[in-house]
């Protein structure tokens, strides 16, 4: 099991979103969080809002969820000074470019989606769920992005964003830099404490037995780890397939310790050791993150500021890149030229850029 990656290329930019679909987890922070600290300089990391809006949601909650999660990537190490961390709706290129992408995709692609065939086609279904895959296409293609490192759950959706920047770059000239796919940088998968089978989800309901918020106090955490799904024979060994449960427990005390699962389980003789162990190694990472929350909800004032000099710097990348494609496509003035940079650097800024974006959220689970 591997721990945090190593830092990227200081050529590349990453760009990754987070639904704001339900308070963050564990699994939210030691699959993308933890990472985002690291990969940090020139990176752009914004919570996408926008995506929460393909399910029916409470407006209060989402803008209470969307500043909460904002606060968390601060919390966890984020450095407005070296990282750029914003809202997606607060970039108005985002649903713009998405519209023109909208009128680039096909039907049948979008109905051939994962994520509508799965939960479209029911009373109710918003056309926005149908359409969302041309917003994340937007996301990914405004900043540039030449690699995405993305998990096999949203592997179909940057496909989709890569067909449709070849198809635009085809009909209406060369504007896009096409994404290539790159090896999942996210690595571990955290698994829900009370249904191994799946994963934690920020999605399930906010009292799910198995699911650790990164805002959960101490003894929250505690009793949570401690109720975790293990199995009866008592025997400490690691073993995915016979002994889910209790490989859980390991893979996240050695994403957390950065030892490997045998070296984890090797001083452990009882379940119960095992899981104090885990509680302890929890409370130490989420904890001090919490406290920081906390005091930054305490300023929302300056917590929006902050947000908002980040929505100004992510505009300032991604307006010339939607230019292109309004004088590409037909709607945007003519008098200057719109062409890009032949080697797919990232506008003004001479470097290239890697993305990774979250899906909408579902009624079950969400893409870490």
């Amino acid at each position: 099991m591997s721990t945090i990656p190593p830092p990227a290329s200081v050529t590349r930019r990453e760009l990754s979103g987070i639904t704001p679909s339900g308070p963050l987890t564990l699994g939210n922070h030691l699959g993308a969080l933890r990472r985002f600290r690291v990969q940090q300089d020139n990176g752009f990391y914004f919570v996408a809002n926008l995506h929460a809006l393909t399910t029916e949601h409470d407006p209060r909650r989402l803008r209470q969820l969307t500043l909460s999660t904002a606060a968390l990537f601060f919390a966890a190490g984020l450095d407005p000074d070296r990282a750029t961390v914003f809202v997606q709706s607060d970039v108005r290129a985002h649903v713009e470019l998405s519209y023109l992408l909208e009128s680039t995709a096909h039907v049948g692609e979008l109905s051939r989606m994962v994520q509508f065939k799965e939960k479209g086609g029911r009373p109710g279904t918003r056309a926005s769920l149908f359409t969302y895959p041309c917003l994340m296409a937007a996301d990914i293609l405004l900043y540039d992005t030449e690699y995405v490192p993305v998990g096999g759950d949203q592997s179909q959706h940057v496909e989709l964003a890569r067909d449709l920047a070849e198809r635009f770059n085809t009909t209406y000239g060369d504007t896009f830099t096409v994404p290539a796919f790159a090896p999942a940088a996210i690595a571990t998968r955290v698994r829900d404490l009370a249904d191994p089978a799946k994963k934690m989800s920020k999605s399930a309901p906010d009292d799910a037995p198995g699911v650790i918020r990164m805002l959960d106090r101490v003894d929250v955490i505690r009793r949570k780890v401690r109720r975790a799904v293990t199995d009866s024979d008592n025997e400490v060994r690691y073993d995915p397939e016979h002994k889910p449960g209790l490989a859980n427990l390991a893979e996240i005390l050695s994403a957390l310790t950065g030892l490997s699962t045998d070296e984890v389980l090797a001083p452990h003789t009882r379940y119960g050791q095992l899981k104090d162990a885990c509680a302890d190694a929890i409370i130490s990472e989420l904890d001090p993150i919490r406290r920081r929350h906390d005091e930054l909800m305490n300023d929302p004032a300056e917590l929006r500021r902050t947000i908002r000099h980040g929505a100004e710097r992510a505009s300032r990348i991604a307006e010339p890149v939607l230019q292109r494609a309004r004088e590409a496509i037909g709607v945007g003035g003519s008098s200057t030229s719109s062409s890009r940079p032949s080697t797919g650097t990232v506008v003004g800024s001479g470097r290239k850029s890697q993305a990774m974006c979250n899906g909408p959220p579902s009624s079950g689970s969400t893409p870490t």
